[in-house]
């Protein structure tokens, strides 16, 4: 297997090529989020109930298949909140990850603030060395770009036929328990009762039909493919060794992108590994601030989802502008780790 290109820098520099003024403006944006991250929670929650509502009203195949697809964008949310709480951005106090656990991680089935938390941290960690587990989970050929056809189809249906969803939960487990262990996890019994709790309501109310189809089957086929495009989108794996800055690319979400996929931020991902303790609605006040510094190279932030996407399968294309404009000179001591 070629070893892939490191992708041209968005980035001219990291945080240690920031004015002192500048360092102080992104220290003030440090620190937990609750206020945003109950309105994200609370509104994918009213979005999906407000979809399912009218999926099983209007009885049609296509809003059925609309109603699955929306709900799914919504577990996405849940998931980036889960991301959100591990870094403690979310919910503070005694009872802060009980509360993300019950509101958006128990929902997504297999996942919890304190499991995923000693896979996410030992990320950050231990970036892209033989101690990371996404960067060990995501080599091979599944990973690497650009891609045939036929093997892209191959992982695109495997997404949409359930099968990736059981590799996406063991993805999100790590085997050394003694990472990164949570100040106050949630009870062991919660997450059981809650599942009993939920599995009596929908046994009391005859709502099975409608949890299998509209919560089971998007969590099973819709949403592992938008875990995918944001995995894809995250880093360009199978480099070992690489800088955050070599390895992860910039995207700028289009306003219809933001509208049907919305990530908060996440695409901004290189500056959440400069900054973990910045919580996602502040990450684009932290594109303005590189870019008053002069530290980005626009003709590398990528436009929109199909942008990027466009680029890494243009890899092998020597005719390719992106792969082959050099970027300009780096800026002033950029350490980009």
């Amino acid at each position: 297997m070629n070893r892939p290109k490191s992708l041209p820098p968005a980035l001219l520099g990291d945080k240690n090529s920031l004015s002192d003024h500048a360092r102080a403006e992104i220290l003030d944006l440090n620190g937990a989020r609750p206020q945003a991250f109950l309105w994200q929670a609370f509104g994918a929650w009213a979005v999906i109930i407000a979809t399912i509502t009218l999926a099983t009203h209007v009885d049609s195949v296509w809003m059925s298949v609309l109603a699955i697809i929306i709900v799914a964008t919504r577990f996405n949310i849940f998931a980036l909140l889960v991301h959100e709480q591990v870094h403690f951005l979310g919910l503070r106090g005694r009872y802060g990850d009980l509360i993300a656990d019950l509101l958006v991680a128990y929902p997504l089935f297999g996942v919890t603030v304190e499991s995923y938390a000693k896979v996410h941290l030992s990320h950050h960690k231990f970036y892209f060395t033989e101690k990371d587990p996404d960067h060990l989970r995501k080599a091979g050929v599944d990973w690497t770009f650009p891609m045939s056809h036929s093997h892209l189809a191959r992982l695109l249906i495997s997404d949409v036929t359930g099968l990736s969803f059981i590799k996406l939960l063991k993805g999100k487990r790590h085997e050394n328990t003694n990472f990164f262990g949570r100040p106050r996890p949630s009870p062991k019994w919660t997450r059981p009762a809650f599942y009993l709790l939920v599995g009596a309501l929908l046994t009391y109310t005859g709502a099975w039909s409608i949890f299998l189809m509209y919560w089971v089957l998007p969590l099973l086929t819709v949403f592992p493919l938008i875990v995918r495009l944001g995995a894809v989108s995250e880093h360009v794996y199978n480099l070992p060794g690489a800088s955050v800055i070599e390895s992860s690319p910039l995207i700028i979400q289009k306003w219809w992108e933001k509208l049907l996929l919305p990530n908060l931020n996440f695409t901004f991902h290189a500056y959440h590994h400069f900054y973990p303790g910045i919580a996602w609605i502040n990450l684009p006040k932290v594109h303005e601030i590189f870019a008053r510094e002069k530290l980005l190279s626009e003709q590398h932030i990528f436009q929109g989802y199909w942008a990027y996407l466009r680029y890494l399968q243009s890899l092998g294309d020597k005719s390719s502008a992106m792969a082959t404009t050099p970027g300009p000179a780096p800026a002033r001591n950029p350490r980009n780790t």
